[in-house]
Order: C-alpha cells, then structure tokens, then sequence
C-alpha cells in the first residue's frame, strides 16, 4: 500500500520560511517524479514544483521561482520543500504527490499571516 505523508506545515508570517517533508512507503520512490501540490479552500491543486527521479531536474510554477526549492533523498525515500518569502494569501493545504498525480498524501495546513 502506497502512502505519502507530508509534515511541516504550520502558521507562518509572510516574510517567513517553512520546510515541507514527505515520507513516502510501499513504493519504489527513486522511479518517481514527485511534486508538491498546494490547494486553497475551494481552489484548484495546481502544481508549484516537481522533481524528476534521480533529483537532478526540476521545475516550478512562475509564481514560486526563486521562492521555493524542491528536492529529494531517495536513501531516506523523502521528498522536501522549502519555501521562503511566503505571501499573505499563501494559505493552502499543501499535499504531496507523484508526478503522474496518481498518489497523494493526506496533506498538511500551511497558514500565511500578514
């Protein structure tokens, strides 16, 4: 059974960073693109970064370059987001998935503040 389980969210202020985890279990992760996914309430899942498998290649949303970074452990089957210069309206519930979107994690809250 595959899972995904994303960590890290939380509150933070506009101006700040977060570091955004994802576990993945039950499949052979080093195969898999894997992305980051945010989801505002009522919104689209639109993608803001993917990695390919060996972690060599990846892209981002035009809203995000510069901001954020993806990037993956494959020894520790873990797939990471930072996220740096947050902006208000930032809020969203940031899932985990591969890159064929075809497994998702439960999600976790990221809360921006003004």
């Amino acid at each position: 059974q595959v899972q995904l389980v994303e960590s890290g969210g939380g509150l933070v202020q506009a101006v700040g960073s977060l570091r955004l985890s994802c576990a993945a279990s039950g499949l052979t992760f080093s195969s898999f693109a894997m992305g980051w996914f945010p989801q505002a309430q009522g919104k689209e899942r639109p993608f803001v970064a993917t990695i390919n498998w060996s972690g060599d290649t990846t892209y981002y949303a035009d809203s995000v370059k510069g901001r954020f970074n993806i990037s993956r452990d494959n020894a520790k089957n873990t797939v990471y987001l930072q996220m740096k210069s947050l902006k208000h309206g930032g809020t969203a519930v940031y899932y985990c998935g591969d890159g064929t979107r075809k497994y998702w994690g439960q999600g976790t809250q990221v809360t921006v503040s003004s």
